[in-house]
């Protein structure tokens, strides 16, 4: 089972080898791939052209586009909805903690400043060590509390260099 949010309505599809249905509905539509993430559908004998425009696999959202209508879907599978049940729905939501040193190096370059909002994946600080520059990057989402280095200064491994809220 999954659920589907579509912008503001929620479905509840079920599969069961060929056969779809939809809130207890049969749901019977004929899909072809045109192309990476573009798509022909044909349901109630109507033709619908379907867009892939984002798609987050972590988070199952995404946003499509249908006949020059965006429409943005979340989607559930049954653990998440499980989690849900248990109240730990956000059990997989990643918030940073402090950045510290990965080992000993020169800040070449702070990329972030006191109040931004990260998100993970998100360039924090360049750091330069044994010649080598390396981004570090933000391993969750989280709000810059406080930036203990500064450009052109050493630190040592472990070291916390980025407070985050």
């Amino acid at each position: 089972m999954l659920k589907a949010t579509v912008n503001t309505q929620t479905f509840d599809i079920q599969s069961d080898k060929n056969e779809i249905s939809v809130n207890s509905q049969p749901f019977k539509w004929d899909m072809v791939e045109i192309k990476d993430g573009n798509f022909h559908i044909l349901y109630n004998n109507r033709s619908f052209n379907a867009e892939v425009l984002e798609a987050d696999y972590q988070t199952k959202s995404f946003l499509i586009k249908i006949n020059n209508s965006k429409y943005s879907i979340a989607v559930k599978d049954r653990f998440d909805i499980l989690l849900d049940q248990m109240g730990m729905s956000n059990a997989n939501t990643a918030k940073v903690n402090d950045l510290k040193a990965p080992m000993p190096g020169l800040i070449v370059d702070i990329k972030v400043q006191i109040g931004d909002t990260v998100k993970k994946g998100d360039t924090i600080l360049i750091l330069e060590a044994m010649k080598m520059e390396n981004i570090l990057k933000a391993s969750g989402d989280g709000i810059v509390k406080n930036i203990k280095i500064a450009p052109k200064q050493n630190v040592e491994k472990n070291q916390v260099m980025i407070e985050f809220e």
